[in-house]
């Protein structure tokens, strides 16, 4: 996939909820991208695993995607790990600017990392999504369970015919929460077991797809 500059300071993840409330979808058939270029900034970012300055983010040159990247985005447990580290999460709140009359929805999206789980120790890897002004959705859960020591990659997707679409002629911000998780369960206690979403060379790549549709005209 082309990929864009990378907007300084931005941010994570994607839209695939199923347990959104409805919206009103525009009435016409699954079309081609616009031509003009989506620009996509970050309001908010919040989070033990995206500290200010340690993501990215950047739009394909199709309209097809964007990608976010991490540097900081770690879990762990045992051995002489902070209590408080066990837990990761990021809360991004983005501004997706589309050209007009147009509107979009996120198809899915690709997580990857890598884990080091002891035997006996466990992880997840979470992540929800909802537009401004829609209650929130229940979090996709993908587990992992020790021993482990590889690198790892989760898949979100939405049929077509439960995406959930940005209100025409409105902005409402995107907002993605995504967590990890690691518990030492039965592993030895000065054992070390962590869950990154980053990649071997310390940049990870969390890909959200994107659908359009042509708003119905006014």
């Amino acid at each position: 996939m082309a990929r864009g500059p990378l907007l300084s300071s931005a941010a994570l993840i994607a839209l695939m909820a199923t347990a959104l409330p409805a919206q009103a979808a525009p009435a016409s058939a699954p079309g081609a991208p616009p031509p003009d270029k989506i620009v996509i900034k970050v309001a908010t970012m919040n989070g033990s695993g995206c500290p200010q300055g340690t993501t990215a983010l950047a739009v394909s040159e199709d309209n097809t995607a964007f990608t976010v990247t991490y540097s900081e985005y770690l879990a762990q447990v045992g051995g002489n790990s902070d209590p408080t580290a066990f837990r990761k999460n990021c809360q991004l709140n983005l501004i997706v600017h589309v050209p007009q009359g147009f509107t979009y929805a996120v198809a899915s999206a690709d997580y990857r990392g890598f884990a080091a789980l002891q035997p006996g120790a466990s992880a997840v890897q979470r992540a929800s999504y909802y537009f401004q002004g829609s209650s929130n959705t229940q979090f996709r859960n993908h587990p992992f369970n020790g021993p482990l020591n590889d690198s790892w990659q989760t898949t979100d997707s939405t049929d077509w015919a439960q995406l959930v679409w940005a209100p025409c002629g409105a902005q409402r911000n995107f907002n993605i929460n995504t967590e990890l998780r690691v518990n030492a369960g039965t592993s030895s206690p000065d054992k070390v077991s962590l869950m990154t979403m980053d990649s071997t060379d310390g940049d990870i790549s969390t890909v959200y797809h994107l659908a359009w549709k042509e708003c119905p005209a006014s």
